[in-house]
């Protein structure tokens, strides 16, 4: 079974059409790069991948399931994160507490008001587990906010895995990094994804041939060429995009 499949997408804003027959699928581990020029409509793709963007029309399902109409909260339930550009954490609590709301937060069970968040040992150990492969489980009592951007993406990047996601969406999962901490971010996510499923958006061609088995090219807001990292680097199409050749 697909762990996504999307079938016909459109989507656009008044008279302007920003996804135009979009369709794809991907399988579990693989690792699939969205490219493509500033407007081509990747964003626009992962918000309504997300449900965060209603469709004008197209399917999406995930894991055999239609969710083309479904809440957010009930696709994240599903088996659906994502991390955004702009880093999404709580800055003045603690990274043990940021992961912890993570791990708790598509949880069913019940807490209780009045007992400590670090107080459900499977938890805790979970949240160990994903601090030691960033050496951040001796600072876990440290706010976010004293961290470094390059860290603060790795925690984000932990939050999003916390609940062992079948899909993972990222948008420029190294925006702002440096060549090492990109480096660094690439690495994590090759280690720790295990099982799930990977699409990400990036305009560092580096960490995109890095990690990909895949890569789609968006223009215009078609896919223009879908092909592994060899057949996308001498696409004639996607070199005239790029290089103007």
């Amino acid at each position: 079974m697909e762990v996504l499949e999307i079938k016909d997408l459109e989507q656009g804003y008044g008279g302007l059409s920003v996804l135009q027959g979009i369709s794809f699928s991907m399988k579990a581990k693989e690792k699939r790069a969205l490219i493509g020029p500033n407007g081509a409509g990747k964003t626009t793709l992962f918000n309504v991948l997300c449900g965060l963007t209603p469709l004008r029309s197209g399917q999406i399902h995930l894991l055999g399931h239609n969710i083309t109409h479904t809440s957010p909260d009930k696709r994240a339930a599903l088996g659906m994160a994502r991390s955004f550009q702009i880093t999404n954490l709580f800055p003045t609590l603690s990274i043990l507490n940021n992961v912890l709301l993570s791990i708790q937060g598509l949880q069913t069970t019940r807490f209780q008001m009045f007992r400590p968040i670090d107080a459900y040992e499977d938890n805790l150990a979970r949240a160990r587990e994903l601090l030691e492969t960033v050496d951040l489980w001796d600072k876990r009592y440290t706010p976010v906010s004293e961290l470094s951007h390059g860290q603060q993406r790795q925690i984000e990047i932990i939050l999003a895995l916390a609940s062992k996601p079948k899909i993972l969406l990222l948008d420029e999962p190294n925006a702002g990094l440096t060549r090492n901490e990109s480096d660094s971010i690439a690495d994590l996510i090759n280690k720790l994804v295990g099982d799930t499923a990977v699409l990400l958006t990036a305009h560092d061609m580096d960490l995109v041939f890095k990690l990909s088995d895949q890569i789609m090219v968006l223009y215009y807001g078609k896919i223009i060429a879908d092909g592994t990292p060899e057949q996308i680097k001498t696409d004639s199409k996607v070199r005239e995009i790029y290089l103007g050749t």
